[in-house]
């Protein structure tokens, strides 16, 4: 096995310094920045939201500003077979969803998806179930209305 792997380097080789004249090994004149413009001048610090002066897209929808318009779109909320199983009605209704914590009162819609297992009894109202959840309850001895 050789020896040439293990030895360490003897020498050094600093960092290029830009903009530091034309020994410093890179630059001199433009030292990288190019020929002219904002970005070519000192302290140059364009925010990532500028764009160059044209009217900003926060301005250009009004109506989209703020965190109020989260509050609009509510998603459906996914609910385990799991979760189902660990909860105390054996009716389960978006209210008793709301009720015992298992999904947010922000949720206007509900979904019992087939994750985990069940095995009591349980009634399902107005709340979408998918297919091999459905199975899952009818096979515990619950229904599905």
């Amino acid at each position: 096995m050789s020896l040439l792997n293990k030895l360490t380097s003897t020498t050094t080789k600093s960092a290029k310094r830009l903009g530091r004249g034309i020994g410093s090994g890179k630059g001199g004149h433009t030292s990288t920045r190019g020929q002219k413009g904002q970005k070519a001048r000192q302290g140059a610090k364009i925010p990532l939201w500028f764009e160059g002066g044209q009217l900003p897209l926060i301005k250009r929808l009004p109506m989209l500003r703020g965190k109020h318009r989260l509050n609009v779109v509510r998603p459906t909320a996914e609910v385990t077979l799991s979760e189902v199983e660990a909860m105390k009605a054996d009716t389960i209704t978006l209210d008793t969803l709301k009720l015992e914590k298992v999904i947010g009162s922000k949720f206007a819609k509900a979904k019992i998806v087939a994750s985990g297992k069940l095995s009591r009894k349980v009634t399902v109202q107005g709340v979408k179930v998918t297919k091999t959840a459905a199975e899952a309850i009818v096979a515990a001895g619950g229904t599905v209305a």
